[in-house]
């Protein structure tokens, strides 16, 4: 083990080798930002500006709406949207108020978003107005006692300028300038966002820091269920100042803000990481690769966290002249290899190298990061700043050395206390090594001789599309529920623009030998997100099995990876 950082040969120099997290709370960055810079912008959504100070004023005045509606210290609140300012704004008054951030996937279907409120036990929950209707289905099935109290509902065009409505791009205005009603929320109320906004609520006393919890992610398992990652303002603090710091993030700092902020990289590195640094969010609600060229020529982007699959697209854009990317000084992320080709050209074209990094969930995103002036291609990175990495065999618990293979684990002040209320999957997801507790990442690699660590294969069964996790087990689960299947096991297909893709082996009833791939693919797009969807499912008569019975799905993902 590597125990100091320095000596290595790519350690960014000017940077040390760790750093203590702040005890100050989420809510205080923004606080301290908008005393250096209240007119300063923090938010860019299409043509409207939010400055540090109107942030902080509409953040406390939800923050007084949380309070009033019952939203205690500890509470869990639930945030259910696609990237807009409300979404910001929401997770800050929600620290605001004392309370703990879910925050969801915008693509879950009511089947799905019914787990996140009974685990997380939440009575309030704040979306926008195009997935209420979700929100309030998966409640309203919920016994007496177990659903929303409460939903704060918002549309796009409430963080829009009435005069900027003309600026919404044209592929966007239907989705984003649509007027829903307000769904029937069956033992809740529905409050409008604008009513929220209208109200000067008494605030809570500021009670909550360093050690107190602040996000709970879910993330899935080979179970198929997901967990709750309890992630203190400590833990999210190291990260959001780490990366800053990393970065080179300044008061100028412009980011592209397209990276989802429901995920972990993007909600810590992105969003947090700019708060803390006083930059500026230039929101971007989906991807489109025209409208990402536009804005970083239009608002001199600086620093785009990204994942590979965008830079793929926009470098395949006809217009790519066209747009301006002189800005670019970063250009990085990760959940998926960078193809090598793809950087290659982002290198010639631009004078930018793709940096990528790793993470998870549980570890508040980065912990393992590429040196920005010495990035290695399809490379985790280096240990990152206050990170002890290692290399362990799986088996015996001991530490390998350079070049040998084994599980990617991972200490530092990021790491999670646990799942929530899941003390055996906590216990099986944390080790303790000379003394200190690592994270098992599930992951296999190794580390080379200059430091930089690479991945090899995976202990757990996820697929990575795109960057969304697809965990098979949920898949399978699902399958089972449809009439025709008899037995399901999914797996993972190369796909040369998602890097891979959920296939599904299918053995199918007797009374539905008829039935179409396209059926049970149509089937699946009414029951989950989009990207767990199975892509391809193959009919077979029936799956291999071990002599206990058990479905035997890595001789089909052998033979998936052999045809590849």
């Amino acid at each position: 083990m590597r125990s100091d950082k320095r000596s290595l040969k790519t350690w960014p120099r000017r940077l040390p080798a760790s750093i203590e997290p702040p005890a100050t709370s989420l809510w205080d960055s923004l606080v301290v930002s908008e005393q250096r810079y209240p007119d300063r912008a923090a938010l860019i959504f299409l043509g409207t500006s939010t400055t540090y100070r109107q942030l902080r004023e509409a953040s406390e005045r939800l923050a007084g709406k949380l309070y009033a509606l019952g939203v205690k210290r500890g509470d869990r609140v639930l945030v259910v949207m696609q990237n807009c300012p409300q979404l910001v704004i929401a997770h800050l008054a929600v620290a605001r108020a004392n309370a703990v951030v879910v925050p969801v996937n915008p693509m879950n279907r009511a089947e799905e978003l019914r787990h996140y409120i009974t685990d997380a036990e939440a009575r309030v929950a704040i979306t926008t107005a195009d997935l209420a209707a979700e929100l309030a289905a998966a409640s309203n099935d919920l016994d007496e006692g177990n659903g929303l109290s409460h939903l704060i509902v918002s549309h796009f065009t409430d963080a829009i300028a009435a005069g900027d409505q003309f600026g919404v791009p044209e592929q966007w205005r239907d989705w984003m300038l649509a007027q829903h009603d307000l769904p029937k929320l069956g033992r809740g109320h529905v409050c409008h966002w604008r009513q929220a906004m209208k109200a000067h609520d008494p605030l809570p006393e500021l009670a909550v820091a360093r050690g107190d919890l602040a996000l709970l992610p879910y993330t899935s398992g080979t179970t198929g269920l997901p967990k709750g990652c309890m992630l203190t303002h400590g833990n999210i603090m190291h990260n959001a100042v780490g990366a800053s710091f990393w970065l080179d993030g300044t008061p100028e700092m412009v980011n592209l803000t397209v990276l989802p902020l429901f995920h972990i990289t993007g909600l810590v590195c992105v969003m947090h990481a700019s708060i803390y640094s006083s930059g500026t969010m230039v929101i971007m609600p989906r991807w489109d690769r025209e409208i990402a060229g536009q804005l970083i020529t239009q608002r001199r982007v600086s620093h785009w966290t990204s994942i590979p699959t965008m830079i793929i697209d926009l470098l395949a854009s006809p217009n790519l002249g066209a747009h301006d990317l002189s800005s670019l000084v970063y250009v990085g992320g990760g959940g998926a290899a960078m193809p090598q080709a793809v950087a290659e050209t982002l290198l010639d074209k631009f004078g930018l190298k793709f940096v990528e990094g790793y993470g998870m969930t549980e570890s508040a995103a980065v912990t393992l990061f590429n040196p920005c002036d010495d990035p290695k291609l399809q490379c985790l990175g280096i240990p990152f700043l206050s990170v002890d990495a290692r290399i362990m065999d799986f088996e015996s618990g001991a530490e390998l050395s350079d070049g040998e293979q084994g599980e990617i684990v991972v200490h530092g002040p990021q790491v999670f206390s646990g799942y929530w209320k899941q003390a055996d999957a906590s216990k099986d997801a944390l080790i303790t090594i000379d003394g200190k507790t690592f994270l098992r990442t599930g992951d296999l690699g190794y580390r080379d001789p200059d430091g930089y660590f690479f991945i090899t294969d995976r202990l757990k069964r996820m697929i990575n599309a795109s960057g969304y996790k697809v965990w098979p087990a949920e898949v399978e689960t699902l399958l089972f529920r449809h009439p025709a299947v008899q037995e399901a096991c999914v797996i993972s297909s190369k796909d040369s623009y998602r890097g891979e893709t959920v296939k599904a082996v299918v053995v199918v009833k007797p009374a539905h030998l008829g039935v179409k791939e396209e059926e049970i693919i149509d089937w699946c797009r009414t029951q989950v997100s989009s990207y767990k969807v199975p892509r391809i499912v193959k009919f077979v008569d029936a799956l291999p099995k071990s002599a206990s019975g058990k479905v035997m799905w890595r001789v089909l993902q052998e033979s998936e990876s052999r045809k590849a």
